[in-house]
Protein backbone atom coordinates (compact mmCIF):
# COMPACT_ATOMS: atom_id res chain seq x y z
CA UNK A 1 0.00 0.00 0.00
CA UNK A 2 1.42 3.39 -1.27
CA UNK A 3 -0.11 5.85 1.52
CA UNK A 4 -0.18 9.89 0.77
CA UNK A 5 4.12 10.94 0.78
CA UNK A 6 3.34 13.89 3.21
CA UNK A 7 -0.43 15.41 4.03
CA UNK A 8 1.62 18.14 5.05
CA UNK A 9 2.66 18.84 1.69
CA UNK A 10 -1.23 18.19 0.91
CA UNK A 11 -4.13 19.99 0.39
CA UNK A 12 -5.12 20.30 3.64
CA UNK A 13 -1.80 22.28 4.72
CA UNK A 14 -2.01 24.27 1.71
CA UNK A 15 -5.78 25.51 2.49
CA UNK A 16 -4.67 26.71 6.24
CA UNK A 17 -1.71 27.67 4.95
CA UNK A 18 -3.63 30.21 2.82
CA UNK A 19 -6.26 30.74 5.32
CA UNK A 20 -3.54 31.54 7.64
CA UNK A 21 -1.71 34.27 5.70
CA UNK A 22 -5.00 35.66 4.85
CA UNK A 23 -6.19 36.23 8.26
CA UNK A 24 -2.80 36.66 10.02
CA UNK A 25 -2.81 40.13 9.74
CA UNK A 26 -0.81 42.89 7.71
CA UNK A 27 2.42 41.36 6.90
CA UNK A 28 0.38 38.17 6.39
CA UNK A 29 -1.99 39.73 4.22
CA UNK A 30 0.99 41.14 2.08
CA UNK A 31 2.39 37.66 1.89
CA UNK A 32 -0.57 36.31 0.83
CA UNK A 33 -1.09 38.92 -1.68
CA UNK A 34 2.42 38.32 -3.25
CA UNK A 35 1.48 34.43 -3.21
CA UNK A 36 -1.71 35.26 -4.93
CA UNK A 37 0.20 37.72 -7.69
CA UNK A 38 2.44 35.13 -8.55
CA UNK A 39 0.14 31.84 -8.76
CA UNK A 40 -2.94 33.19 -10.23
CA UNK A 41 -3.12 32.30 -14.02
CA UNK A 42 -2.08 35.25 -16.12
CA UNK A 43 -5.72 36.34 -17.27
CA UNK A 44 -8.53 37.22 -16.35
CA UNK A 45 -10.76 34.45 -15.93
CA UNK A 46 -12.85 34.29 -19.47
CA UNK A 47 -15.16 31.31 -19.45
CA UNK A 48 -14.99 31.33 -23.46
CA UNK A 49 -11.45 30.52 -22.97
CA UNK A 50 -12.05 27.33 -21.20
CA UNK A 51 -11.79 23.85 -22.68
CA UNK A 52 -15.13 22.81 -24.44
CA UNK A 53 -17.64 21.71 -21.99
CA UNK A 54 -17.88 17.62 -21.37
CA UNK A 55 -19.85 15.65 -23.02
CA UNK A 56 -21.16 13.41 -20.37
CA UNK A 57 -22.65 10.91 -23.12
CA UNK A 58 -19.57 9.81 -23.71
CA UNK A 59 -18.01 7.58 -20.43
CA UNK A 60 -14.29 9.50 -20.92
CA UNK A 61 -15.91 12.08 -18.59
CA UNK A 62 -16.95 9.77 -15.73
CA UNK A 63 -14.70 9.14 -13.49
CA UNK A 64 -16.80 6.68 -12.03
CA UNK A 65 -19.76 4.53 -13.95
CA UNK A 66 -20.63 1.00 -13.04
CA UNK A 67 -19.77 -0.67 -16.18
CA UNK A 68 -16.22 1.00 -16.15
CA UNK A 69 -13.31 -0.34 -13.92
CA UNK A 70 -12.16 2.07 -12.08
CA UNK A 71 -10.81 3.02 -8.51
CA UNK A 72 -14.22 3.81 -6.91
CA UNK A 73 -14.80 -0.15 -7.08
CA UNK A 74 -12.33 -0.67 -4.78
CA UNK A 75 -13.28 -2.24 -1.40
CA UNK A 76 -10.67 -2.25 1.66
CA UNK A 77 -9.10 -5.80 2.31
CA UNK A 78 -11.45 -8.07 4.04
CA UNK A 79 -14.40 -6.00 2.89
CA UNK A 80 -16.87 -7.50 1.17
CA UNK A 81 -17.18 -6.82 -2.88
CA UNK A 82 -20.79 -5.74 -4.04
CA UNK A 83 -21.04 -6.23 -8.06
CA UNK A 84 -21.63 -2.74 -9.59
CA UNK A 85 -24.08 -1.85 -11.53
CA UNK A 86 -26.71 -4.45 -9.74
CA UNK A 87 -27.38 -2.05 -6.67
CA UNK A 88 -30.96 -0.43 -6.41
CA UNK A 89 -29.58 2.52 -5.50
CA UNK A 90 -26.97 5.03 -6.62
CA UNK A 91 -24.56 7.65 -5.45
CA UNK A 92 -23.98 10.59 -7.34
CA UNK A 93 -20.20 11.35 -6.32
CA UNK A 94 -19.05 15.37 -6.96
CA UNK A 95 -15.09 14.88 -6.32
CA UNK A 96 -13.19 17.79 -4.62
CA UNK A 97 -9.92 20.14 -5.89
CA UNK A 98 -8.03 18.02 -8.15
CA UNK A 99 -6.48 21.21 -9.95
CA UNK A 100 -3.85 22.93 -7.80
CA UNK A 101 -2.03 23.75 -10.58
CA UNK A 102 -2.58 27.45 -11.95
CA UNK A 103 -2.00 27.79 -15.71
CA UNK A 104 -5.83 28.26 -16.29
CA UNK A 105 -8.54 28.78 -14.00
CA UNK A 106 -10.57 25.64 -14.52
CA UNK A 107 -8.84 22.15 -15.63
CA UNK A 108 -8.47 21.93 -19.15
CA UNK A 109 -9.44 18.16 -18.11
CA UNK A 110 -6.35 16.36 -19.42
CA UNK A 111 -6.53 12.54 -19.53
CA UNK A 112 -3.17 12.08 -18.78
CA UNK A 113 -2.19 14.70 -16.23
CA UNK A 114 -1.80 15.47 -12.53
CA UNK A 115 -5.42 16.50 -11.85
CA UNK A 116 -6.59 13.60 -13.82
CA UNK A 117 -4.53 11.23 -11.44
CA UNK A 118 -5.86 13.48 -8.45
CA UNK A 119 -9.54 12.82 -9.39
CA UNK A 120 -8.59 9.05 -9.22
CA UNK A 121 -7.19 9.39 -6.29
CA UNK A 122 -10.47 10.66 -4.93
CA UNK A 123 -12.16 7.74 -6.53
CA UNK A 124 -9.99 4.47 -4.41
CA UNK A 125 -10.39 7.18 -1.16
CA UNK A 126 -14.31 8.54 -1.11
CA UNK A 127 -16.05 8.02 -3.81
CA UNK A 128 -15.81 3.80 -2.84
CA UNK A 129 -17.18 4.29 0.28
CA UNK A 130 -20.99 3.95 -1.30
CA UNK A 131 -20.03 1.06 -3.24
CA UNK A 132 -21.05 -1.13 -1.01
CA UNK A 133 -25.17 -0.08 -1.03
CA UNK A 134 -24.51 1.86 -4.45
CA UNK A 135 -24.04 1.64 -8.12
CA UNK A 136 -20.85 4.83 -8.43
CA UNK A 137 -21.15 7.30 -10.84
CA UNK A 138 -18.51 10.38 -10.62
CA UNK A 139 -18.17 13.12 -13.26
CA UNK A 140 -15.17 15.16 -14.47
CA UNK A 141 -15.78 18.67 -14.85
CA UNK A 142 -14.06 21.82 -15.38
CA UNK A 143 -12.99 22.28 -11.91
CA UNK A 144 -11.89 25.54 -10.12
CA UNK A 145 -8.30 25.93 -9.60
CA UNK A 146 -7.57 25.94 -5.88
CA UNK A 147 -6.18 28.99 -5.81
CA UNK A 148 -9.51 30.73 -7.30
CA UNK A 149 -10.68 29.68 -3.06
CA UNK A 150 -8.32 32.72 -2.40
CA UNK A 151 -8.69 35.63 -4.32
CA UNK A 152 -11.51 37.87 -4.25
CA UNK A 153 -15.41 36.33 -3.34
CA UNK A 154 -16.33 37.15 -6.60
CA UNK A 155 -14.01 36.03 -8.51
CA UNK A 156 -14.40 32.87 -6.77
CA UNK A 157 -17.99 32.39 -6.73
CA UNK A 158 -17.55 32.96 -10.59
CA UNK A 159 -15.47 30.15 -11.36
CA UNK A 160 -17.13 27.80 -8.96
CA UNK A 161 -20.27 28.27 -10.80
CA UNK A 162 -18.58 28.00 -14.04
CA UNK A 163 -17.63 24.64 -12.45
CA UNK A 164 -20.89 23.88 -10.76
CA UNK A 165 -22.82 24.53 -14.39
CA UNK A 166 -20.96 21.33 -15.72
CA UNK A 167 -22.25 19.24 -12.39
CA UNK A 168 -25.29 20.23 -12.81
CA UNK A 169 -25.64 18.84 -16.43
CA UNK A 170 -23.53 15.95 -15.31
CA UNK A 171 -26.71 15.44 -12.64
CA UNK A 172 -29.42 16.28 -15.50
CA UNK A 173 -27.30 13.55 -17.31
CA UNK A 174 -27.37 11.15 -14.63
CA UNK A 175 -30.94 11.06 -14.06
CA UNK A 176 -32.20 11.07 -17.64
CA UNK A 177 -29.86 8.11 -18.98
CA UNK A 178 -28.77 6.23 -15.92
CA UNK A 179 -30.37 6.22 -13.06
CA UNK A 180 -34.15 4.81 -14.41
CA UNK A 181 -35.83 6.20 -11.33
CA UNK A 182 -34.48 4.41 -8.74
CA UNK A 183 -33.62 6.19 -5.37
CA UNK A 184 -30.04 7.96 -4.90
CA UNK A 185 -27.44 9.14 -2.76
CA UNK A 186 -25.67 12.34 -3.15
CA UNK A 187 -21.93 12.83 -1.76
CA UNK A 188 -18.56 14.78 -1.92
CA UNK A 189 -15.82 16.52 -0.68
CA UNK A 190 -14.61 19.86 -0.64
CA UNK A 191 -15.36 22.00 -3.85
CA UNK A 192 -17.43 18.72 -4.66
CA UNK A 193 -19.20 19.61 -1.56
CA UNK A 194 -20.01 23.08 -2.76
CA UNK A 195 -21.15 22.46 -5.99
CA UNK A 196 -23.77 19.77 -4.28
CA UNK A 197 -25.47 22.20 -1.71
CA UNK A 198 -26.32 24.44 -4.45
CA UNK A 199 -27.74 21.36 -6.58
CA UNK A 200 -29.47 20.34 -3.27
CA UNK A 201 -31.31 24.11 -3.40
CA UNK A 202 -31.50 25.05 -6.72
CA UNK A 203 -32.41 21.29 -8.45
CA UNK A 204 -33.30 18.52 -5.77
CA UNK A 205 -34.92 20.48 -2.63
CA UNK A 206 -37.60 22.17 -5.69
CA UNK A 207 -38.11 18.92 -7.40
CA UNK A 208 -39.60 15.53 -6.75
CA UNK A 209 -36.13 14.42 -6.59
CA UNK A 210 -36.19 15.02 -3.00
CA UNK A 211 -38.71 12.22 -2.78
CA UNK A 212 -35.95 9.77 -4.59
CA UNK A 213 -32.66 11.34 -2.78
CA UNK A 214 -31.95 9.09 0.56
CA UNK A 215 -29.79 10.98 1.74
CA UNK A 216 -26.86 13.62 0.80
CA UNK A 217 -23.26 12.94 2.31
CA UNK A 218 -21.66 16.34 1.94
CA UNK A 219 -18.62 16.46 3.62
CA UNK A 220 -15.62 18.80 4.17
CA UNK A 221 -16.47 22.20 2.65
CA UNK A 222 -14.01 23.55 5.04
CA UNK A 223 -13.69 27.48 3.42
CA UNK A 224 -17.72 27.47 3.17
CA UNK A 225 -18.89 24.78 4.95
CA UNK A 226 -22.68 23.75 5.01
CA UNK A 227 -24.73 25.56 7.05
CA UNK A 228 -28.19 25.50 9.46
CA UNK A 229 -28.91 28.63 7.78
CA UNK A 230 -28.43 27.14 4.14
CA UNK A 231 -30.49 24.18 5.07
CA UNK A 232 -33.18 26.11 6.60
CA UNK A 233 -33.53 28.06 3.80
CA UNK A 234 -34.49 24.94 1.62
CA UNK A 235 -38.18 23.44 1.97
CA UNK A 236 -37.84 20.19 2.26
CA UNK A 237 -34.20 19.35 2.66
CA UNK A 238 -32.71 19.19 6.55
CA UNK A 239 -29.73 18.08 8.98
CA UNK A 240 -30.02 14.57 9.28
CA UNK A 241 -30.75 13.72 12.86
CA UNK A 242 -29.74 10.46 13.27
CA UNK A 243 -28.20 7.43 11.54
CA UNK A 244 -31.74 6.31 9.58
CA UNK A 245 -33.31 9.84 8.72
CA UNK A 246 -33.76 9.98 5.24
CA UNK A 247 -33.81 13.05 2.71
CA UNK A 248 -31.42 14.82 4.61
CA UNK A 249 -27.93 16.33 4.69
CA UNK A 250 -24.18 15.15 7.10
CA UNK A 251 -21.58 17.02 7.00
CA UNK A 252 -18.23 17.83 9.13
CA UNK A 253 -14.88 19.26 8.63
CA UNK A 254 -12.48 17.44 11.07
CA UNK A 255 -9.75 19.01 13.33
CA UNK A 256 -7.00 17.25 15.41
CA UNK A 257 -7.64 17.88 19.45
CA UNK A 258 -5.18 20.62 20.25
CA UNK A 259 -4.98 22.35 16.86
CA UNK A 260 -4.10 26.08 17.20
CA UNK A 261 -7.29 27.89 15.58
CA UNK A 262 -6.87 30.81 17.39
CA UNK A 263 -3.49 31.14 15.05
CA UNK A 264 -5.10 30.39 11.86
CA UNK A 265 -8.62 31.99 12.98
CA UNK A 266 -10.77 30.06 10.43
CA UNK A 267 -13.51 32.36 11.39
CA UNK A 268 -16.02 29.84 10.84
CA UNK A 269 -19.41 30.25 10.58
CA UNK A 270 -21.46 29.74 13.97
CA UNK A 271 -24.19 27.85 12.55
CA UNK A 272 -21.61 25.32 10.86
CA UNK A 273 -23.49 21.92 10.57
CA UNK A 274 -20.99 19.27 11.84
CA UNK A 275 -22.68 15.63 12.33
CA UNK A 276 -20.58 13.16 14.29
CA UNK A 277 -20.03 10.24 11.55
CA UNK A 278 -19.33 8.15 14.63
CA UNK A 279 -23.04 8.25 16.05
CA UNK A 280 -24.86 10.81 13.44
CA UNK A 281 -26.08 13.18 15.84
CA UNK A 282 -25.59 17.12 15.54
CA UNK A 283 -24.40 17.31 19.15
CA UNK A 284 -21.41 18.12 21.41
CA UNK A 285 -21.14 15.06 22.98
CA UNK A 286 -17.81 13.06 22.63
CA UNK A 287 -17.86 9.77 21.22
CA UNK A 288 -15.43 6.81 22.22
CA UNK A 289 -13.04 5.30 19.54
CA UNK A 290 -14.79 2.10 20.19
CA UNK A 291 -17.54 3.31 17.83
CA UNK A 292 -15.33 3.77 15.10
CA UNK A 293 -15.57 0.78 13.20
CA UNK A 294 -12.72 1.09 10.82
CA UNK A 295 -10.75 3.99 9.35
CA UNK A 296 -9.39 3.38 5.84
CA UNK A 297 -5.68 5.16 5.05
CA UNK A 298 -5.21 6.38 1.70
CA UNK A 299 -4.04 4.59 -1.13
CA UNK A 300 -1.63 6.14 -3.19
CA UNK A 301 -0.16 9.09 -3.89
CA UNK A 302 -2.24 13.12 -4.13
CA UNK A 303 -0.35 15.14 -6.72
CA UNK A 304 0.10 18.21 -4.53
CA UNK A 305 2.31 20.80 -6.10
CA UNK A 306 0.56 23.92 -6.48
CA UNK A 307 0.58 27.18 -8.60
CA UNK A 308 2.12 27.67 -11.88
CA UNK A 309 3.98 24.67 -13.20
CA UNK A 310 3.52 21.30 -15.31
CA UNK A 311 0.42 19.40 -14.63
CA UNK A 312 2.32 15.59 -14.35
CA UNK A 313 1.25 12.70 -14.35
CA UNK A 314 3.05 9.72 -12.05
CA UNK A 315 1.56 6.96 -14.20
CA UNK A 316 0.52 5.58 -10.41
CA UNK A 317 -1.95 2.74 -10.46
CA UNK A 318 -4.76 2.27 -7.20
CA UNK A 319 -4.72 -1.48 -7.12
CA UNK A 320 -5.58 -1.97 -3.30
CA UNK A 321 -6.73 -0.44 -0.56
CA UNK A 322 -5.68 -1.74 3.27
CA UNK A 323 -7.98 -2.86 5.96
CA UNK A 324 -9.48 -1.24 8.17
CA UNK A 325 -8.48 -0.06 11.36
CA UNK A 326 -11.23 -0.32 13.90
CA UNK A 327 -11.08 2.14 16.78
CA UNK A 328 -8.70 4.34 15.61
CA UNK A 329 -10.38 7.81 16.72
CA UNK A 330 -12.63 9.00 18.87
CA UNK A 331 -15.23 12.07 17.71
CA UNK A 332 -16.57 15.04 19.02
CA UNK A 333 -18.49 18.60 17.36
CA UNK A 334 -17.32 21.52 18.86
CA UNK A 335 -17.71 24.89 17.72
CA UNK A 336 -18.58 23.42 13.90
CA UNK A 337 -15.45 21.37 13.91
CA UNK A 338 -15.39 17.17 14.60
CA UNK A 339 -12.57 17.08 16.58
CA UNK A 340 -10.47 13.82 16.49
CA UNK A 341 -7.30 12.08 18.24
CA UNK A 342 -4.02 13.85 17.03
CA UNK A 343 -2.79 11.75 14.47
CA UNK A 344 0.81 12.48 15.15
CA UNK A 345 2.51 9.46 16.14
CA UNK A 346 -0.50 7.06 15.19
CA UNK A 347 -0.14 4.16 12.50
CA UNK A 348 -1.15 6.94 9.76
CA UNK A 349 1.54 9.07 10.79
CA UNK A 350 4.20 6.83 9.73
CA UNK A 351 6.73 8.13 7.53
CA UNK A 352 5.34 12.03 8.31
CA UNK A 353 2.15 11.44 6.74
CA UNK A 354 0.01 13.77 8.92
CA UNK A 355 -0.72 17.18 8.55
CA UNK A 356 0.66 19.13 11.09
CA UNK A 357 -1.80 21.76 10.83
CA UNK A 358 -4.28 19.91 12.02
CA UNK A 359 -6.42 20.19 9.26
CA UNK A 360 -7.58 16.85 8.87
CA UNK A 361 -9.18 18.12 5.37
CA UNK A 362 -7.77 15.30 3.22
CA UNK A 363 -8.87 12.44 6.18
CA UNK A 364 -12.24 13.81 6.59
CA UNK A 365 -13.26 10.24 4.91
CA UNK A 366 -10.35 8.02 5.91
CA UNK A 367 -10.58 8.56 9.74
CA UNK A 368 -14.52 6.92 9.63
CA UNK A 369 -14.49 5.45 5.93
CA UNK A 370 -15.79 1.85 7.46
CA UNK A 371 -18.94 4.21 9.42
CA UNK A 372 -19.92 6.47 5.95
CA UNK A 373 -19.81 2.78 4.35
CA UNK A 374 -21.74 0.77 6.92
CA UNK A 375 -24.32 3.91 7.40
CA UNK A 376 -25.03 4.50 3.52
CA UNK A 377 -26.05 0.76 3.52
CA UNK A 378 -28.30 1.36 6.56
CA UNK A 379 -29.97 4.56 4.81
CA UNK A 380 -30.48 2.75 1.41
CA UNK A 381 -31.92 -0.62 3.15
CA UNK A 382 -34.42 2.08 5.11
CA UNK A 383 -35.45 3.71 2.11
CA UNK A 384 -36.00 0.17 0.18
CA UNK A 385 -38.20 -1.14 3.23
CA UNK A 386 -40.29 2.24 4.29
Amino acid sequence: MKIIKSLGIGIGTITVALIGLYYSGYGGDLAFRAFLAYSQPADEFDPSTAVAAPDYSDSVNWAALPGKNDPADLVPMGVEEVVQGEQPVDTFFIHPTGFIRSNTWTSPMDPNSGTEENTLWMMANQASAYNGCCNVYAPRYREATIVSYFGETDLRDSVLSFAYEDVKQAFAYFIEHYNQGRPFIIASHSQGTHHALRLLKEIVDASELRNRMVAAYLIGGIVMPATHNLLNSMENISACADAEQLNCVVHWDTMAEGAPTDFFDLTRPIDSLCTNPLSWQVDEELVTAEKNVGAVFPEGTYNAGIGKGEDASTAQMFKALPAPLPQHTWAQCRNGWLYVQDQKGSELDKGGTVDTSGIYHMLDYSLFYMNIRNNAKLRANRYMVR
